[in-house]
């Protein structure tokens, strides 16, 4: 029989050992009621293409197990059209959604599935190759909609979760951390325009188009991109933030597309010897290798060797920044660039 004040000592203990634990726990995030809210606004894209293009996750790719998981609308497809799907969300009541351009790149037919399994033939309102947005709208009123976070003030360490269909798998929810902002991966036309999230969330091909949520429910990204060397998540994903998205959308409900500011340089990094050359106390900015002729820097007077640590008040701290700084910006747009030159500050005004 184990004594008395042994026994009362080892509880004691195991209650001290314990506190720390539950403490911890009660740390952790609820992710139980932003589900339930955010959910019946996140929506299935179904694209549907004869051309033999590519758009989206492809179904055929489905591993055989999961493919009872994947209902066709009607027949399954023939031998000579492709069926892929994506996720988006509802942005407006009356209909308006948001999800990846290379969702429905080269669709025949886009189809929205509802979390209620209402579906409805969508029409593409305009796509943005240069940021991956398309923006459709569906004939119906009074949907559940999805905020777009005001603040974009996103910050590394905070927890965030996605909502979405990998594998067709609908209404997966997945959550991590932000691990990096303003991440510069060139499309296929090596152009950097988006300064992408980057998680650990899991995203798998499915996801893409899907809302990334913070934990007040905003919506402070859209998720678009994964690297990976076995067609999974390995904890490295990418979303277009919220101030892009923002600006993206409100062009193509206005216009149908989406018009940038252009600069007319060619820039490359500042290193350690350029930064002591040109007076900088560290590496930073934008250094100017070349000016296009008849451009907005020829304009405003920027230069060869100039170069460029702030542009319309934002620090550019790489020359992979001011790329992300002027694609938000319209033509005609005024804006003020801070360049070193010959190891002194000056301020050029740019007219986009």
């Amino acid at each position: 029989m184990i004594p008395q004040g042994i026994l009362h000592r080892s509880l004691l203990l195991f209650a001290f050992l314990l506190l720390p634990a539950l403490a911890s726990a009660r740390e952790l995030p609820d992710f139980r009621e932003i589900v339930a809210q955010q959910s019946p606004a996140v929506v299935k894209i179904l694209v549907e293409s004869r051309s033999g293009g590519h758009p989206g996750f492809d179904t055929e790719e489905i591993p055989e197990y999961l493919r009872r998981f994947f209902e066709f609308r009607g027949e399954p497809p023939g031998p000579r059209e492709r069926m892929s799907l994506g996720s988006g969300f509802v942005l407006s009541e009356d209909g308006y959604i948001v999800t990846n351009n290379h969702v429905v790149e080269g669709a025949d037919s886009v189809v929205v599935r509802l979390i209620d399994r209402r579906e409805y033939d969508a029409e593409v309102i305009g796509t943005d190759p240069r940021s991956d947005l398309a923006l459709l709208r569906i004939e119906a009123e009074d949907l559940p909609v999805l905020r777009l976070d005001e603040d974009d003030d996103l910050a590394v360490g905070e927890w965030v979760l996605a909502i979405g269909s990998p594998f067709g798998l609908d209404y997966s929810v997945t959550a991590g951390i932000v691990s990096a902002m303003g991440r510069s991966l060139p499309t296929e036309r090596n152009e950097n325009y988006v300064p992408f999230i980057q998680t650990d969330v899991a995203i798998n091909p499915g996801n893409s188009g899907g809302p990334l949520f913070n934990l007040d429910g905003e919506v402070v990204g859209v998720n678009s991109q994964i690297y990976t060397r076995s067609g999974g998540s390995i904890g490295l994903s990418f979303a277009i933030p919220v101030s892009v998205v923002r600006n993206v959308v409100e062009q193509l409900k206005a216009e149908g597309r989406v018009t940038r500011g252009w600069l007319g340089v060619t820039i490359q990094d500042v290193d350690r010897n350029l930064a002591e050359s040109f007076n900088l106390e560290r590496p930073m900015g934008a250094l100017v290798a070349q000016v296009a002729p008849g451009s907005p820097a020829e304009a405003a007077g920027i230069e060869p060797g100039d170069v460029i640590i702030r542009f319309d008040g934002e620090t550019i701290d790489t020359s992979a920044d001011l790329p992300h700084v002027v694609g938000l910006l319209r033509p005609g747009a005024e804006v003020d660039a801070v360049i070193v030159r010959n190891g002194r500050r000056q301020t050029l005004a740019v007219e986009e």
